[in-house]
């Protein structure tokens, strides 16, 4: 009888301790280390995920990293995304991936421009040779293409060597609100910059994704993941964030303080991360009517058939909570 409950609490107890092992995940996001990436880090300095039971590993991305190949295989359990075509080519595709959460409410992409030249808006550029890269045509232009008449023959390759765009004055280079503009400070240049998503591109950017069978199967780890991650976000932008910036140099030795301090001030000027939907409803934010928005002027510019289901590609179960809107700084 005493050796049966001995090793009935021996069994309870290894149970018990099996169950405080932390969950382990990898994230892989979509780019090198930059403060774009601030929230993970900052969830992963200052041991957010850790009291939510979570052992995260963030990964670096790059320009030969294929983020859908590593979900799909099962690599990695997060993947940073780039914009609203991702969830809504997966359901075109019949790709088992759904956006849980859109971090960035603003797409921070740009066209960016000489000053004094008469390129001070997008509908100014139409007809205008435009520095862009060969992915880009796969999703923003489509817009610029069905919002402003852009045409094809206006582009020009673009190498992400931004010494042709210094060199000529009436040249328009893509770029994110982000990078680009700082750059071209530095080589004595004060771009006019236009933010796609202040003249009506509605994409969600640096979406956060993950294989639907891991939201069947474990929505609560979705759950404790996109919290803790939200609560990054929110520390980066509003607190210190020395230690957060300290691992992305480490990630990323290109990275300096000065581009650091020039990524976080503009993320916040132009309301890149918190803005719209999220000033209610919590970092992440999505909502049905703007996927919808989203969809329908795809729809128009012949991108996706219009029995498209959008909201196949994505879920608001875990978003739209006010999850952290306690930890914003009161005005």
């Amino acid at each position: 009888m005493i050796t049966r409950t001995f090793a009935f609490i021996a069994a309870a107890l290894s149970a018990s301790l099996a169950a405080a092992q932390p969950v382990k995940l990898t994230m892989q996001t979509n780019w090198r280390a930059e403060p774009e990436h601030g929230g993970y880090y900052q969830a992963l300095a200052a041991g957010i995920y850790k009291k939510y039971g979570l052992d995260v590993t963030v990964k670096p991305g790059g320009p030969q990293v294929n983020n859908l190949q590593l979900l799909l295989a099962g690599n990695i359990d997060f993947s940073m995304g780039s914009d609203s075509f991702n969830g809504l080519n997966a359901v075109k595709n019949n790709v088992p991936l759904v956006v849980v959460a859109s971090i960035f409410q603003k797409d921070p992409r740009i066209l960016m421009a000489h000053p004094g030249v008469g390129n001070d808006s997008l509908a100014a550029l139409k007809g205008k040779p435009i520095l862009i890269a060969a992915a880009s045509r796969n999703n923003y232009w489509l817009f610029l293409k069905a919002r402003y008449g852009y045409t094809d023959d206006q582009i020009r390759p673009y190498t992400f060597n931004m010494a042709p765009f210094l060199a000529d004055k009436s040249t328009v280079q893509q770029g994110f609100v982000t990078s680009e503009p700082l750059k071209a400070q530095r080589a004595g240049v004060k771009p006019v910059v236009l933010l796609l998503a202040d003249n009506g591109y509605v994409s969600y950017a640096t979406t956060l994704e993950t294989r639907q069978q891991l939201v069947k199967e474990h929505p609560d780890v979705v759950q404790k993941f996109v919290d803790a991650t939200i609560e990054g976000w929110y520390g980066y932008l509003y607190g210190d964030h020395a230690a957060a910036d300290a691992m992305i140099k480490k990630d990323n030795p290109e990275m300096d303080d000065e581009q650091i301090a020039f990524s976080h001030a503009k993320m916040l000027e132009y309301g890149i991360v918190d803005s719209g939907d999220a000033l209610k409803l919590g970092i992440g934010a999505m909502t049905d009517a703007r996927w919808k928005e989203f969809f329908d002027q795809m729809v128009q510019a012949g991108v996706y058939p219009a029995d498209l289901d959008p909201k196949k590609g994505y879920t608001l179960q875990f978003v739209d909570k006010g999850h952290g809107l306690n930890l914003k700084p009161k005005k």
